[in-house]
């Protein structure tokens, strides 16, 4: 079983969201995977994910409100086989924590499976409106068919 971290800032936007699509994918394909999330702030830990967020992720059938920030941690890099960033922030935030190279191997931004290489980010839907949070749900829902292709195989 393949085992996926998604990680933004909070914790409460991005990443549930990317936790949230791909879990329902998964479970709808019958594929053999476990998703959580995680953040480096930890002015939300705890919190339920952002009312903005729940509310796109409900229009498409998807419940998030059970999920609760939680800060990454060291053991993150034994526990998960990939890890998804969501931005540069992100990415340099992860690294810094990484223990070694076979660490940060697992660790790719989540855009990358759209379009290898290119390190697009997932703009943070913080300080925006409802269309933030559309435009990110649209960018990680095409990210996550394509890691649930990649499972698939």
């Amino acid at each position: 079983m393949k085992k996926i971290l998604m990680v933004c800032l909070g914790n409460i936007c991005r990443s549930p969201m990317a936790e949230g699509i791909l879990l329902d994918k998964i479970k709808k394909k019958g594929l053999n995977a476990m998703v959580n999330s995680c953040g480096f702030d930890a002015f939300h830990e705890g919190d339920p994910p952002d009312n903005r967020a729940q509310e796109v992720l409900q229009k498409h059938g998807i419940d998030i409100s059970e999920q609760r920030s939680r800060l990454f941690t060291i053991k993150d890099f034994d526990t998960f086989d990939l890890i998804y960033v969501m931005d540069a922030n992100n990415y340099a935030d992860v690294s810094m924590v990484a223990r070694d190279e076979s660490d940060m191997q697992k660790v790719d931004f989540i855009r990358n499976a759209v379009n290898p290489e290119k390190n697009h980010i997932v703009s943070d839907p913080y300080y925006t409106g409802e269309e933030g949070f559309v435009r990110v749900y649209e960018e990680l829902d095409e990210a996550t068919e394509i890691i649930c292709e990649q499972l698939a195989q």
